[in-house]
């Protein structure tokens, strides 16, 4: 039987998991991390991106996070987000139109703020719909 750690993935509105998994991976803010069981102590920012959960047996569950915080101990990973869904769960055609949005904000922006607002919007778009692509992917090759 394979190593297992225990992982919550808690937005600000519900917990979406809460289990053992064998292996996660998350978008951190340097770069995507992978994590195993008996990983050293680690926390970190989030970006907007997938969480990737894989299961015993090999399943694997995908989930939309907009960033935050991601907290690993030796046989614990916590994830807390302001917003998380689970890929299953996202609106493709909402992420498009949000994308869309963004951009034109960033293409006729005059302040800072506005454009800085705008390129976090985008990046959350653009994971979503990378999100949404990844299950594709995965469905396809079941």
């Amino acid at each position: 039987m394979a190593m297992t750690l225990h992982v919550d993935i808690v937005s600000a509105e519900k917990e979406l998991f809460s289990g053992a998994a064998e292996m996660v991976s998350a978008p951190g803010e340097m770069g995507e991390l992978g994590i195993l069981p008996r990983h050293s102590q680690l926390l970190t920012r989030l970006k907007p991106g997938q969480v990737r959960v894989q299961l015993q047996g090999g399943e694997e569950q995908l989930f939309y996070v907009s960033g935050g915080l991601l907290e690993v101990q030796p046989h614990l990973v916590t994830i807390l987000t302001d917003t998380a869904e689970r890929a299953r769960d996202l609106d493709e055609a909402a992420a498009q139109a949000a994308k869309q949005r963004a951009e034109q904000v960033i293409a006729n922006s005059r302040g800072e703020f506005e454009y800085a607002r705008a390129k976090a919007e985008l990046a959350e778009a653009i994971a979503q719909l990378q999100t949404i692509e990844k299950l594709r992917k995965l469905r396809k090759s079941a």
